[in-house]
């Protein structure tokens, strides 16, 4: 049914990866477009478009066309994909046939929003496109056994979700969407900055900072960090330093809406199953995952063991792939 050139693609809010079966992940880019506002043609796709945002001319707009991992744009998400197409095409030599395509979705996604995923992704230039919901796309891609009749927690923190759902035989007996993640705690940092010290900053400057000194609600060593911003007042450039401490209660409420939403899954899984949540823990991924402190706090906060999958930012993609080959095994999943 698939061949080799066929791919699986986790179209994220923050990040586009391309899984080819033949070459593993071949492309992992930001969902960022940037577009000339006259003639609405593209300019820059990926990175190149992603070190654009903040500093374009007016005519030039850096778009994210992904919100909280749906499509907010239809005709510029299109356009994306078309550009990874081609730019995968050329590596993998698929300019002769069309690929069949297997691509996430949030399992919170209403029938409006899959639609819309499948017929850009169709659009794009694809044979066929199947959907896989993303917990259980990141549930392969971490190595749980998905289709055995076991529960598999998994907790996936995107740019715009969060999703946890609880696994078994194959399908999703239990889930919860939020659509809180990296980039709402971006959200908060850039809010605080800008009410503590009158200092305006952008995305990029936001993200860097809460990878650096970022914390899940823990006990940690307080550090600092010099931030470059404009000043509100005075319109000028400007320096503060951030403390680790009052970057972490920026987010506290964001991180308190995840821990809410994983509670609120565990209490609605199966008697039969809770026992294996206790012996098997819960999987986290996601580019979320990895905030400083994130699987100490949330071991701590639920009291079952949290263990940290071997590639979070690629679990989702690498599952979206993997279950190229057992399409037909796993049919519940696919719509």
């Amino acid at each position: 049914m698939f061949s080799n050139a066929d791919i699986g693609i986790d179209l994220g809010t923050a990040n586009t990866l391309v899984f080819s079966k033949s070459k593993g992940v071949i492309l992992n880019e930001p969902s960022v477009v940037a577009i000339n506002t006259e003639t609405k043609k593209i300019v820059a796709v990926g990175l190149e478009a992603k070190s654009m945002i903040g500093k374009t001319p007016e005519k030039i707009a850096a778009i994210r066309p992904l919100k909280d991992g749906v499509i907010a744009d239809f005709d510029i998400t299109t356009e994306m994909l078309r550009h990874i197409m081609k730019k995968i095409g050329k590596q993998l030599g698929m300019s002769v046939r069309k690929p069949n395509v297997i691509v996430c979705t949030p399992s919170g996604a209403t029938s409006v929003e899959r639609r819309a995923i499948q017929d850009a992704v169709k659009n794009s230039g694809a044979k066929n496109v199947h959907l896989i919901e993303e917990p259980v796309a990141a549930a392969i891609g971490a190595d749980l056994p998905v289709d055995e009749p076991v529960a598999n927690v998994i907790v996936d923190i995107g740019g715009g979700t969060t999703e946890v759902a609880i696994i078994s035989y194959g399908g999703v007996v239990t889930s919860n969407t939020i659509r809180v993640g990296g980039d709402k705690m971006d959200e908060d940092i850039i809010q605080h900055v800008r009410k503590t010290y009158n200092l305006l900053i952008g995305e990029r400057t936001a993200e860097q900072i809460k990878m650096e000194i970022g914390y899940a609600l823990v006990d940690h060593d307080e550090i600092s960090m010099e931030v470059r911003g404009r000043d509100l007042v005075s319109g000028l450039p400007k320096t503060v330093t951030l403390k680790s401490t009052e970057i972490q209660n920026s987010m506290r409420e964001s991180l308190l809406k995840i821990l809410e939403s994983i509670r609120a899954t565990l209490e609605n899984c199966p008697a039969e199953l809770s026992g294996d949540i206790v012996d098997r823990g819960v999987i986290l991924t996601g580019g979320g995952a990895l905030l400083n402190g994130m699987q100490d706090w949330l071991s701590k906060s639920i009291i079952v063991p949290v263990h940290l999958a071997s590639n979070p930012l690629e679990s989702v993609v690498i599952g979206t792939g993997k279950s190229l080959k057992f399409i037909n095994r796993l049919q519940p999943m696919a719509k």
